[in-house]
C-alpha cells in the first residue's frame, strides 16, 4: 500500500546502470557512496538520493530555511564570435541582441511547427560571447547546423555547475569572494568573481524557487581546481550551516515553484502557449525558427498545476472530468509547505466553452482510487515569485 505522503523520486523505479559514455561529475567522489542513487540528465550522472533510505524532507527544510549546495547536471553551451547574437536571435523566441553583459534571460527554442524543442537560460559573458544553459536533451548539433554560414563557433565548454540555494546563499557567496558582493547582483544577473581564489562565472539563478546562485567551473585553459573549490565553499558555508544535498530536496521545491522540466513537463507537441510560457515569446522580433507557426497558433493553455489534498499526483496518472479521461499527470510530489499533493496536469484538449483553471477533476491513483483535485496556476508556493528576487543588503542581513 502506497502512502499518500511520499515524494516525487519515489514514483520512479530504480535500476542498475553501467555509466558507459555517461559523464561523471568531478565533485562526485566527495559525496558518492555505494548507496548513492543516480539519474542521467544531459548525458551526465547526478545524485538523486544518498541512499535508498534517505528522506528528502530534512534537506527540503534546510533549503527553505538556510542554505544547501547541489551538484547539478545542467549543461552550458558556448556561442562565440561576431555573429553569436545573430545566431541566438534566429533560434530563440526571446530577444538576445539587447541582452547586456552580465545579464541572463530565459529562452525557448522551437521547432518549425512552433512546438518547444529546448528551454534554458541564455547569459552574456562578453560582447560576442554567450552561454546557453540547456535542459535535458541534445541541442549542440542542432545549434551548429543553424550556425552554418555565420561567423560563430558553437562548443561544449565542459563546465560543471554547483548550485548554492536558500535564504543565506548570498551570504555564503559574499564570504567566498572575500566580501564586497555588490548590491546590484540581482536576480538573473551574472558575472566573473574570485571564488575561493579561482575566477569563475556566477549567476543569480537556480532551480529551487529560493534565492540562490550557480557557480560554473572552467575546463581550460585554466581548469578549475574542483577539490579546492569544494573545500573552500564548505569552509565559507560552515558558519551558515551549509550542507550538500542530492536532488531529492531540490526536486520538491522545483515543483512547488512551478519550474517546468523539458521533456518531462514540456512534452513533445506543446507550444509555448500550451505550456503556459507564452510570455517568453517575442513575436515582434525578427524572424526566428517557429515564428510563422507561432503567429498562427492558438493561445490555449494545456499545462496547469494540480492540487490534491488526499494523494500525491504521480507521472502518467490519469485525470478525468465529467467521467471522461481528459489528461494525465507529468510530475508530482507531496508539498511539505502546503501539506497537500501537488503536480502538473497536461490536458489533451481545451475545455469546450470554458477554461480548465479552478475546475475540480478526478485523479485516479495506481490502486484505482479516485481523488478530487483542483486545477491551479503555477507556482503553488510564492505565487508572486518574490523569494528568488530579494535584494542583497550585506552580510548579517540574509538575502533580504
Amino acid at each position: 500500500m502506497r502512502t499518500n505522503r511520499h515524494y516525487y523520486l519515489e514514483s520512479y523505479e530504480q535500476i542498475s546502470l553501467a555509466p558507459y559514455r555517461i559523464s561523471r561529475s568531478p565533485f562526485a567522489h566527495r559525496y558518492t557512496t555505494d548507496q548513492t542513487i543516480h539519474a542521467v540528465y544531459c548525458n551526465r550522472l547526478y545524485a538523486v538520493k544518498s541512499s535508498p533510505d534517505e528522506s528528502p524532507i530534512e534537506g527540503y527544510w534546510k533549503l527553505r530555511r538556510g542554505v544547501m549546495l547541489y551538484d547539478v547536471p545542467e549543461k552550458p553551451l558556448e556561442i562565440v564570435g561576431p555573429d553569436a547574437a545573430l545566431l541566438l536571435e534566429r533560434v530563440l523566441a526571446c530577444r538576445v541582441a539587447d541582452l547586456g553583459i552580465g545579464r541572463c534571460r530565459y529562452g525557448l527554442a522551437c521547432n518549425d511547427d512552433g512546438t518547444i524543442l529546448m528551454d534554458g537560460v541564455v547569459m552574456r559573458l562578453g560582447p560576442d560571447r554567450f552561454w546557453y544553459v540547456i535542459a535535458n536533451g541534445e541541442f549542440l548539433s542542432w545549434l551548429r547546423a543553424h550556425a552554418i554560414g555565420l561567423d560563430v563557433s558553437v562548443n561544449d565548454p565542459h563546465s560543471r555547475v554547483l548550485q548554492i540555494q536558500g535564504p543565506t546563499s548570498l551570504e555564503v557567496l559574499d564570504a567566498a569572494i572575500g566580501g564586497g558582493l555588490p548590491a546590484d547582483f540581482k536576480y538573473f544577473r551574472a558575472g566573473f568573481f574570485d571564488v575561493c581564489g579561482q575566477t569563475l562565472w556566477v549567476s543569480r539563478t537556480g532551480w529551487t524557487g529560493e534565492v540562490g546562485i550557480e557557480i560554473y567551473c572552467n575546463s581550460g585553459p585554466v581548469p578549475t581546481d574542483h577539490d579546492a573549490l569544494w573545500d573552500g565553499l564548505f569552509a565559507c558555508g560552515e558558519p551558515f550551516g551549509m550542507e550538500f544535498s542530492t536532488a531529492s530536496s531540490m526536486g520538491i521545491r522545483r515543483i512547488e515553484s512551478g519550474i517546468l522540466d523539458n521533456g518531462t513537463d514540456i512534452e513533445p507537441g506543446l507550444t509555448p502557449y500550451g505550456a503556459g510560457l507564452g510570455q517568453f515569446v517575442r513575436l515582434d522580433k525578427d524572424d526566428f525558427v517557429g515564428k510563422t507557426a507561432l503567429c498562427e497558433a492558438d493561445r490555449i493553455q494545456l499545462l496547469f498545476g494540480l492540487i490534491c489534498p488526499t494523494a500525491m499526483p504521480e507521472p502518467q496518472m490519469g485525470v478525468s472530468y465529467a467521467d471522461q479521461h481528459v489528461g494525465h499527470v507529468t510530475i508530482g510530489t507531496w508539498s511539505p509547505t502546503l501539506d497537500v499533493g501537488v503536480g502538473y496536469v497536461r490536458f489533451d484538449e481545451p475545455l469546450a466553452g470554458d477554461d480548465w483553471l479552478t475546475k475540480t477533476v478526478a485523479l485516479r491513483d495506481y490502486e484505482g482510487t479516485q481523488h478530487a483535485a483542483t486545477v491551479d496556476t503555477l507556482p503553488f508556493v510564492d505565487k508572486e515569485k518574490q523569494l528568488p528576487r530579494v535584494a542583497w543588503q550585506g552580510p548579517g542581513t540574509g538575502a533580504g
